[in-house]
């Protein structure tokens, strides 16, 4: 049974449970307020919502819907904040509906960007699939980021990043879903040379683990066994964390 919208209860909030909202914050500049953290954080490491004429809460992950946003650090426990505490109503100082269904949304709509990502970087020429290729753009300097399956063989996965100890590496997807991208049947490695693509794709996989507490965003070489940099959810390296390559 599909189930019904719940609506954000902040007429039951007390009202220091938290801060005031800045309801008249223009959205302007690379820096945006957090309802519920307060922080003022760069607008790629957060989530914008919109509320639709509906009063139903809409997520916005281009930033380009019109009307006020509202804008959420990229953290599943601040989405959970938000969702159970009022924040969405706080800040649109008025009833919203806050889909049931929520993180679920938001977690399918980034894994399109991530392979929407990866499919316009193939067809600019600027990606290539399977270890052989990966390998060589490693090896010949061409790669700026690696992307790898969640389901790879975790020994292959280790061998193809043999040597190369400061490469970006992103493991947010299956290699079915990873394979798509490609329109291969199978994918377990990929390489994106340097640029924007690439830069929005560790953007998006940042944001992806940070709030859904699935796979990793980590430097090659980095070992977690021996206090490696590689991060899980909701964090990332300092060098992706401004989704940066």
């Amino acid at each position: 049974m599909r189930r019904r919208p719940t609506t954000d209860p902040s007429d039951q909030l007390p009202p220091d449970a938290l801060p005031p909202e800045d309801a008249d914050e223009p959205e302007r500049g690379p820096l945006r307020r957090c309802i519920v953290t307060r922080e003022r954080l760069p607008k790629e490491r957060m989530i914008r919502f919109v509320v639709g004429p509906d009063r139903v809460l809409i997520p916005d992950l281009a930033a380009r819907l019109p009307g006020r946003g509202i804008w959420l650090s990229a953290h599943r426990d601040v989405l959970e904040t938000a969702r159970t505490r009022g924040a969405f109503s706080r800040a649109a100082r008025g009833q919203v509906t806050v889909p049931p269904d929520l993180p679920a949304m938001l977690q399918d709509g980034l894994l399109r960007r991530i392979a929407d990502c990866l499919g316009l970087a193939r067809r600019a020429g600027q990606a290539v699939c399977g270890f052989v290729k990966t390998r060589e753009w490693i090896a010949g300097g061409r790669a700026a980021l690696v992307v790898q399956a969640t389901d790879g063989s975790p020994e292959e996965r280790a061998r193809l990043l043999s040597g190369a100890r400061t490469l970006p590496v992103v493991t947010v997807m299956s290699g079915e879903k990873l394979a798509a991208a490609f329109g291969r049947d199978h994918v377990v490695h990929a390489a994106l040379s340097r640029g924007a693509l690439a830069d929005r794709l560790v953007a998006e996989s940042v944001r992806f683990a940070g709030l859904t507490g699935v796979g990793m965003i980590r430097t090659a070489g980095s070992d977690p066994a021996r206090g490696g940099t590689e991060q899980g959810p909701g964090g990332a390296p300092d060098g992706l964390e401004q989704a940066g390559v």
